[in-house]
């Protein structure tokens, strides 16, 4: 099989943790004969500084004509701590999101038993937990009308949604809990804010179409109180554009570290894939990044590709990498490897054909020295 990927690397670590997930790729396509193309282009500050354009039109071309799409982070701290940039990295991000109509963020969130000591909640809150974040991706306030007053004294930002932008991700939602635990959670605001009454109203009718699906409705401050309290409570969570931004942070907490984190913005004409975290310019150039997030982002790339075994092959080497211990900085400060390192490893895992613990020692004896 033959499939075009757009890859954006972006700013910070984002093009080191992309590295590793080319990796896992063409270990994937040399074990499954398959033949991935990647046509790399710029976003973000790299792009700003190359062309004062965050997203330039080549980069929206590239991922219009592609299977998939391939994100790393955006953020630099030359336009993060100028509150008065005109032109922004995360414009760019935005700007594509529109482009290519991705209405749909999907954020799995499951634990790795042998990091469950890792979470800084008590293992007793968060045992079993296995959730998923539906967060609508292209409306909201992040999209409404925006602005200053003419003395800079007041702004505003609008908050617009149509049924129609509600409908299309909820009933998205709704599917994936009839193949989940058939639980579904609304998070809103209904009772101060009109649009939320409206998501609430629009999830409302949606559900008669699904009987077999229990459905409750939190509003936002209780929600984001009960996923530290008791995440496992959770299936599916659906919400807007912001409260799915910060819940779905939020829930990133309890697995131990935002590198393990995955995502999937689902569009109109193609479907982006990216880990969950920022660029993190403090560990830029250094090796110490978790590339997990980013792997795990591929393996739900494959499955837009319905290639179901190839997903299952990554993320079966990613939970071995992690019981042996084999982990950046962030998981383990006192006994770690490198982010290239392990994107090394995990691809040879793929590849390689071992059935038992004295062959997986014996593969890296010797080759997994400290950074």
């Amino acid at each position: 099989m033959e499939k075009r990927i757009a890859v954006l690397a972006g700013d910070g670590i984002g093009s080191e943790v992309i590295k590793q997930a080319i990796k896992v790729l063409d270990a994937v396509s040399h074990r499954f004969k398959h033949t991935f193309t990647y046509d790399f282009a710029l976003v973000g500050a790299a792009a700003i500084d190359e062309t004062g354009d965050p997203l330039p039109e080549e980069t929206i071309e590239a991922c219009r004509l592609a299977d998939a799409v391939l994100f790393g982070a955006i953020g630099d701290p030359k336009y993060d701590d100028d509150p008065k940039a005109k032109v922004r990295p995360e414009q760019g991000l935005l700007k594509l999101r529109k482009s290519l109509g991705l209405y749909a963020n999907i954020r799995p969130v499951q634990l790795f038993e042998s990091l469950i000591d890792r979470s800084p909640l008590r293992e007793d809150r968060i045992s079993g937990t296995d959730l998923v974040v539906y967060r609508e991706l292209t409306g909201g306030i992040y999209f409404g009308n925006k602005g200053r007053s003419e003395d800079g004294k007041s702004a505003f930002d609008h908050c617009d949604y149509t049924v129609e932008e509600i409908t299309r991700i909820a009933t998205m939602a709704f599917e994936a809990a009839g193949r989940r635990r058939k639980k579904l959670t609304l998070v809103d605001k209904a009772n101060v804010l009109e649009t939320s009454r409206l998501w609430r109203e629009t999830v409302q009718k949606l559900a008669e179409k699904y009987p077999e699906i229990e459905v409750e409705y939190l509003f936002v401050d209780n929600a984001a109180m009960q996923v530290i309290q008791r995440p496992n409570q959770f299936d599916v969570i659906l919400t807007e554009n912001m409260f799915g931004d910060i819940i779905s942070d939020e829930t990133s907490v309890i697995t131990g570290s935002i590198g393990l984190l995955p995502s999937a913005s689902v569009g109109e004409q193609t479907s982006l894939f990216e880990p969950i975290h920022g660029s993190y310019p403090q560990a830029a150039g250094k090796d110490i990044a978790n590339p997990v997030a980013t792997i795990l982002s591929v393996a739900m790339l494959l499955e837009s590709l319905e290639m179901f075994d190839e997903a299952k092959r990554v993320r079966s080497t990613v939970n071995k990498v992690i019981e042996k211990g084999l982990v950046t900085p962030d998981l383990n400060p006192e006994d770690f490897i490198s982010c290239s390192k392990v994107g090394d490893i995990i691809a040879l895992l793929i590849e390689s054909d071992l059935d038992d613990d004295t062959s997986f020692e014996n593969l890296f004896e010797g080759k997994l020295p400290l950074i």
